[in-house]
């Protein structure tokens, strides 16, 4: 076994591995054992309801629910844990800032920047905003090697551009943000900036403060954790002067028939009983990747991308995307086949990948392709897995001739 093999040998935590070549971790990560037992504690011997409960379970679930939300403050660098809210993952995050921020502080001629990269997540919520209240959104487009381009993002930025949203990580080319400079380019024309932080948690160490981003989400579910619930970070006076965005329980200080006073941040967001199981189980995967290391998960990955780029990049009719030192992920086109026909017969020799537009359509078309085909990493991956991509690509190429 090569040292690259060597480097995470973590297979064995993950039931839903085994022997299957999982190619597909930016779509949503496998779980390990640490991370379903502590969920199915939760729901068995240690189930009970949080904030509302006197007897002692409730408390001790409370104790644990809030404890998780300072650990996700410690590990993306938040200054305090009242700026950690709980969301249901990073779609709903954008939302959220989106239309209590972006809703209530932007006007009729005011610009929103975006990227040529970005999630359909994070130009969906904006594009929404900005035609309720008349406002304009401007792309950023990409440098040759498929990042943003930073140099024409300065250019482009002007004291009416009051919201930049950016990805941290791509989740079809795998490029990796300077969020720092992004961040300076923004605050100098005034502009409030958020990172979308999907693919990065999983791979790469955040540090919001050095980052200085007034806004970063991210999902559970790509770190390893459950679905349905995920983390918007904001900045403690931004979130201050945000309304709510749903009414409920919880969220409230007083409700009368005449008027209602709210919680502050981050209660003031989370309306209704929580993912309670949710958060236990997030908690558990940050607990198991720092355990391991994420700078060591980012050399790993970052070795099996070099790997299978070098393997694929010598096989005639295949075309590769994104820039050589992608993070975790790799896209590529075969000549003359459907990326879903190449991931069909990948699947028939137990290798899975994800084919289609990967919710980016914006950047297939800057592409020039309809759909690519993506393999993605994760810290169960290894050696085997490249060697197996690309013997089922050498099926493909077969097949089709």
């Amino acid at each position: 076994m090569s040292d690259l093999a060597q480097t995470l040998r973590l297979r064995d935590d993950f039931p839903g591995v085994g022997n299957w070549h999982y190619l597909d971790s930016a779509a949503t990560a496998q779980k390990p054992n640490a991370v379903i037992d502590a969920i199915a504690r939760a729901y068995g011997p240690d189930y009970a309801t949080v904030h509302r409960g006197v007897y002692e379970r409730s408390a001790n679930m409370t104790l644990a629910y809030e404890a998780a939300r300072r650990k996700v403050a410690g590990f993306i660098g938040a200054a305090s844990d009242s700026e950690i809210v709980y969301v249901r993952g990073a779609t709903e995050g954008i939302n959220l800032v989106a239309q209590c921020w972006a809703g209530t502080q932007l006007q009729a001629g005011d610009r929103i920047l975006l990227s040529t990269l970005e999630h359909h997540s994070n130009i969906v919520p904006w594009q929404m905003v900005a035609e309720k209240i008349g406002a304009h959104i401007d792309v950023v487009p990409l440098t040759q090697d498929g990042k943003i381009d930073l140099d024409a993002m300065r250019a482009m930025m002007t004291p009416r551009h009051r919201m930049v949203a950016l990805a941290h990580v791509s989740n079809v080319l795998g490029s990796v943000l300077d969020v720092r400079r992004a961040a300076d380019i923004a605050h100098m024309v005034g502009a409030k900036i958020l990172i979308d932080g999907c693919q990065a948690v999983p791979r790469l160490t955040v540090d919001v403060a050095a980052m200085d981003c007034d806004f970063y989400v991210f999902s559970a579910h790509k770190l390893y954790g459950p679905t349905g619930i995920g983390v918007l970070w904001g900045r403690a006076e931004l979130l201050d002067a945000m309304p709510p965005y749903q009414g409920g329980g919880s969220m409230i200080d007083k409700v009368t028939f005449e008027k209602t006073t709210y919680a502050p941040a981050p209660t003031r967001f989370e309306a209704g009983t929580p993912h309670i199981t949710g958060v236990v189980g997030l908690s558990a995967a940050i607990d198991y990747v720092q355990a391991i290391g994420l700078d060591r998960v980012h050399a790993h990955e970052c070795g099996l991308v070099a790997k299978a780029r070098a393997a694929l990049d010598g096989m005639n009719s295949i075309r590769l995307f994104g820039p050589d030192d992608s993070a975790g992920i790799l896209s590529f086109a075969v000549e003359g086949v459907h990326p879903h026909d190449v991931g069909t017969i990948l699947d028939e020799t137990g290798v899975a990948i994800r084919a289609g537009h990967h919710c980016a359509q914006p950047l297939m078309r800057h592409l020039g392709v309809e759909a690519t085909a993506r393999a993605s990493f994760g810290i169960y991956s290894d050696d085997s897995d490249v060697d197996a991509l690309v013997v089922g690509l050498e099926r493909v190429r077969k097949i089709f001739g």
